[in-house]
């Protein structure tokens, strides 16, 4: 049975002042985020700021993070967009009641995977795909916001076809605009640099609205947000037709698959710091709870912030006591201040989304992938030898040329492709004794190793399986060359074998032997003991040397 608030247990009272100071820095960090967030999912700023109480305080009761801050996040905001973009009709009514219940479908399948304990799915989005999959959302809303920001109309469509729009565009852009843009762009970056703790985007908001206010700026042609409802929000299942649940479920997947790995990255990073653990699976109910409490209450998907999180650990937060104080300071603003951002310029929240997102265009860490190579890499795997570079900017192109979810799947395809090829082709090495202590190592790699008289050692550096044994038998033919009495196969970097590479191995001991070459294993794992024994391999390849050396001796004196 799950305990709520686990966080909360023991709590002791001089943990209030700092939970209480998080809080407060968090919902300055929260508020014109939320507000943002909402335009990037393209419903009204303040479904934002309706997703956020119910999120922060079920995840508090559910999850297993003590720092993990929940709430509107730009990744899941644009791939929002893209799904409810499919299922909705045509009004704003539509649209908003539709992002609700995509954040009812998200928060419902997470609640259903996390109870089949299914946490270990995150696994499949490796990080170098979400990497380029966050890149090029984030070049994407960049593209997307930079109208607002100039003071034009944009276009629609990927990341390719708003830049050209925006290009054809600038002819008409608003001096005032820019200016007001740019003035709170530049604020919010120089203040991040100078003085993190200090909240940039909150400033910003707050100097946006007060001189749209005195200055009047609606009147000379700078968009504004506009009447913001006062209010907490309606509760209940969103106005939508089970057909359009439906419509809205393989969309859903795609969205949590994303948040769960955001958030639960976000999640471990600082159980680390903190020296605890979190539970995958309870993470999923966790963000479960705080997806289907968002939606109930009029909001749209919510995931583990990454950014919010670290702004609450850097305050101090000991529990989650400073999420619920942090939902309690947002019911305040919904009820008493949301008519102080109905003067805030587009062009001052455009800031804030492009300010936040701009740290994600980490080309930094494209570069460094790539990097990952070196001659030998090439050689074994050709154009897969920089695999983790291929599908990180495979999922950055496939949303900039694509849209979001496409992207993702992408990313994730060629990332499994990438995998299977490189299995299919592993690194074998001829090994040699090295001089002295009776060692062996790669020829290629040790210019002092010899090659035994007679005896051929390969190491084969994958699993055996059916994809990869006949390449695996082709080479172990190639080295039962003239002269040779056996081939030695030192098995202790095999981690597993199939009944396919059994049969392999079967008959190609049998071929071998009618050339009078033995073949004969070292070295080998628990599993790949248990399938050659359990598969009725031949006798000779179910005896098993411990070491090279013992097969090398034993293949020399015919033993």
């Amino acid at each position: 049975m799950l305990r709520l608030f686990p966080s909360l247990r023991g709590y002791r009272r001089e943990w209030l002042g700092r939970d209480a100071l998080a809080a407060v820095t968090v919902w300055a960090v929260l508020v014109p985020e939320a507000l943002a967030y909402a335009t990037i999912a393209g419903v009204p700023p303040v479904v934002g700021l309706y997703a956020a109480p119910a999120a922060l305080i079920l995840y508090a009761a559910f999850g297993s993070s003590r720092h993990l801050v929940t709430g509107p996040m730009a990744a899941t905001a644009a791939l929002s967009a893209a799904v409810v973009g499919e299922a909705a009709g045509g009004s704003s009514t539509d649209f908003a009641a539709t992002t609700a219940a995509l954040a009812v479908t998200v928060g419902l399948a997470a609640l259903l995977a996390g109870l089949l304990r299914l946490g270990f799915l995150a696994s499949f989005i490796s990080e170098p795909v979400l990497k380029g999959f966050i890149v090029g959302l984030a070049m994407t809303i960049i593209a997307g916001q930079l109208p607002k920001l100039f003071g034009v109309e944009g276009g629609s469509g990927n990341y390719f076809e708003k830049v050209r729009v925006l290009i054809g565009d600038l002819g008409a852009t608003s001096g005032l605009t820019l200016l007001v843009g740019l003035t709170g762009l530049v604020l919010i970056l120089v203040l991040r640099r100078v003085a993190r703790a200090v909240p940039g985007s909150l400033i910003a908001v707050a100097l946006g609205i007060a001189v749209s206010a005195v200055f009047d700026l609606a009147d000379h042609g700078v968009d504004v947000v506009g009447a913001i409802d006062t209010g907490l929000p309606s509760f209940g299942f969103p106005d939508v037709s089970a057909d359009d649940f439906g419509d809205l479920a393989a969309g859903g997947v795609g969205v949590l698959l994303v948040a769960f790995a955001e958030g639960l990255g976000a999640a471990k990073t600082y159980a680390a710091r903190g020296h605890y653990e979190v539970d995958a699976n309870r993470e999923l109910i966790g963000l479960g709870a705080a997806g289907l409490g968002a939606g109930l209450s009029s909001g749209m998907v919510v995931n583990g912030s990454l950014s919010k999180t670290a702004v609450n650990w850097s305050a101090g937060a000991r529990t989650q006591l400073s999420g619920v104080l942090v939902a309690a300071l947002t019911v305040v603003t919904l009820l008493f201040l949301t008519g102080l951002f109905e003067q805030l310029p587009e062009a001052v929240l455009a800031a804030v989304v492009i300010a936040a997102v701009v740290e994600l265009v980490d080309i930094r860490s494209l570069v460094s992938l790539h990097r990952v190579f070196t001659r030998r890499l090439g050689q074994a795997y050709g154009v897969a030898a920089r695999p983790d570079f291929i599908a990180s900017v495979a999922a950055m192109l496939g949303v900039m040329v694509f849209d979001t979810l496409p992207g993702l799947f992408i990313g994730i395809g060629v990332s499994l492709l990438l995998l299977l090829y490189r299995s299919s082709r592993p690194v074998i090495s001829e090994l040699g004794q090295l001089p002295g202590n009776g060692h062996f190592a790669a020829l290629d790699r040790h210019s002092e190793s010899r090659r035994i008289p007679g005896v051929v050692v390969l190491r084969v550096e994958a699993g055996i399986y059916f994809a990869n044994a006949e390449r695996i038998r082709s080479v172990v033919r190639r080295g039962a060359r003239t002269g040779v009495t056996a081939v030695v196969i030192d098995a202790e970097t095999v981690p597993f074998v199939d009944v396919s590479a059994v049969r392999m191995l079967d008959d190609l001991a049998e071929e071998l032997e009618s050339l009078g070459v033995r073949l004969l294993l070292a070295r080998d794992v628990g599993q790949v003991r248990d399938v050659l024994r359990t598969a009725e391999a031949r006798r000779e390849l179910r005896r098993v040397y411990p070491t090279v050396r013992a097969a090398v001796d034993a293949a020399r004196q015919g033993t």
